[in-house]
């Protein structure tokens, strides 16, 4: 059975995932077969496995980090928020139901049995397991139910990294004060503390250090300097979904609007867009926000109906219209896609009931079904005549995760177009490089900008070169031998 180490935070945005992530990778650089675990998560980004399960989006990106095919185990509960303290439960990756927050509460303890299996599991193939934690491990209010923090240390007799995020302020307190509200057993799990994402000059925060040994006498395992990086996040809070209007650098400079939906999901198929130099992505929430784009990109929602009703009372369903009638690029993906066609329909209640008609841009109806739609999904765009033509032959990779049946696209799938408008089911077909740059070319020809289209790597590249700068960082700021210690290795 294999050895393991869990991180957890003082709080949400401590950066357990990606703490968890770099670990990974330098176990893994070091010559031991390691898995990351996280019993339940909530989170909006998912990603779908190789055999047709759902899991979360981060725990995807630490199996890429641990050499592993992503597996459901990996994430045996994914909870994805709908609105109204409700959430869609998936279960070893397969969605069981929605559930009022108040009722998962109760019941959650009877899933400890799934969790167990899925992580003997992976406990069997590997030599470390690496697991993450959830928010707070000592929000008092939900100790007694606690499946995800020391609840599941004691489960998996697990020994503790403590991270602190320094950069809001206050990390001392952070750290002192959740140690304070654990029991004197859960004190004696936490093998180490971390001060995460510090920005400035370290030395002058050691003073620091040693003067929390009068309050604490748990060692600190190291401080982690603030470092940008390119990968995948699951929150909603996310930074990038802040980003609004950016002025351009120059006159050539093409705009991307991604409309921010109020129940946006899977947010992390534009990053790659984020890195070109080229383009200002904007997180559009207004029609003024959308003003001037190039490209209008309606993504994945959680509730289709709700964001579509959204989108009318905003205006911006109006605008996308207009913006159609002038030539302007339309796309949309999953949610986005089926809000392209003409008229959806709920007619089990799964997002409330009834009828509502979508922007009509492209020649499709969604049906609503309890079934859910979980696979990936490799294939070459078909000939398109529109204005996306010179996608033609594009050779592509992803996945699909959703509940509606969409007639008018089998012949033609993975893309559907009309004109100006395109819209697929699959999440991450933005991850081609190829792909990405024939898009931006359409674009620059559009506006006749004579300038080089600039090269763009693949996802998986660039999310692998992140992994090793994260395993370089954390290997030069954290104590190895302490972690290898608590390891028991």
């Amino acid at each position: 059975m294999a050895k393991n180490l869990m991180i957890q935070g003082t709080m949400s945005g401590a950066g357990k995932s990606i703490l968890t992530a770099g670990i990974l990778r330098v176990l893994r650089q070091d010559g031991y077969t390691v898995a990351p675990f996280k019993s339940q998560n909530m989170a909006l980004n998912s990603f779908v496995t190789a055999d047709g399960k759902e899991m979360g989006r981060a725990q995807a990106v630490q199996a890429a980090a641990a050499g592993m095919e992503p597996s459901a185990d990996m994430n045996p509960i994914l909870l994805k928020p709908m609105g109204d303290s409700t959430s869609q439960i998936i279960v070893n990756g397969k969605p069981i139901g929605n559930m009022r927050a108040a009722d998962y509460f109760k019941m959650k303890k009877d899933l400890i049995p799934d969790i167990r299996a899925a992580y003997d599991r992976l406990a069997d193939r590997s030599d470390i397991v690496v697991i993450e934690g959830a928010g707070s491990p000592v929000e008092i209010n939900l100790r007694a139910n606690d499946i995800v923090n020391m609840g599941l240390a004691q489960i998996l007799d697990a020994p503790v990294l403590l991270a602190g995020n320094i950069d809001p302020g206050g990390v001392f307190a952070q750290l002192l004060g959740t140690i304070t509200l654990m029991s004197e057993d859960e004190k004696k799990r936490v093998k180490g503390l971390i001060i995460n994402k510090f920005r400035g000059d370290v030395s002058l925060l050691m003073p620091g250090l040693d003067m929390f040994k009068a309050y604490c006498d748990i060692p600190f395992a190291g401080v982690v300097p603030f470092v940008p990086l390119e990968l995948d996040e699951e929150d909603s809070v996310s930074e990038r979904l802040m980003k609004r209007v950016k002025t351009a650098d120059t006159e050539k400079t093409i705009k991307i609007s991604v409309v921010r939906l109020p129940y946006i999901s899977n947010y992390t198929d534009f990053a790659v867009l984020e890195n070109i130099p080229s383009v200002n992505l904007v997180y559009a929430r207004s029609c003024e926000d959308m003003a001037g784009s190039d490209l209008i990109i309606l993504p994945g929602t959680k509730n289709t109906l709700k964001d579509l009703k959204w989108l009318k009372d905003s205006g911006i369903f109006s605008q996308i219209l207009l913006e159609k009638e002038k030539g302007t690029l339309i796309a949309g993906i999953c949610g986005g896609f089926q809000m392209l066609g003409k008229n959806i329909d709920d007619k089990d209640c799964l997002e409330g009931g009834g009828m509502q008609e979508g922007l009509g841009l492209l020649p499709v109806s969604t049906v609503f079904s309890p079934e859910k739609t979980l696979q990936q999904v490799t294939g070459k765009i078909g000939n398109l005549s529109g204005a996306y033509s010179s996608l033609s032959g594009c050779r592509v990779s992803g996945y699909e995760i959703h509940m509606g049946v969409t007639d008018g696209k089998d012949d033609i799938y993975p893309v559907i177009e009309c004109e100006n408008v395109l819209g697929t089911y699959m999440h991450g077909i933005l991850d081609s490089g190829e792909l990405c740059r024939k898009l931006i070319s359409i674009i620059y020809d559009k506006k006749g900008i004579s300038a080089e289209v600039p090269e763009v790597e693949d996802a998986s590249i660039r999310q692998n070169r992140e992994l090793d700068k994260l395993a370089d960082v954390l290997r030069q700021n954290l104590d190895w031998d302490l972690i290898y210690r608590a390891i028991g290795l």
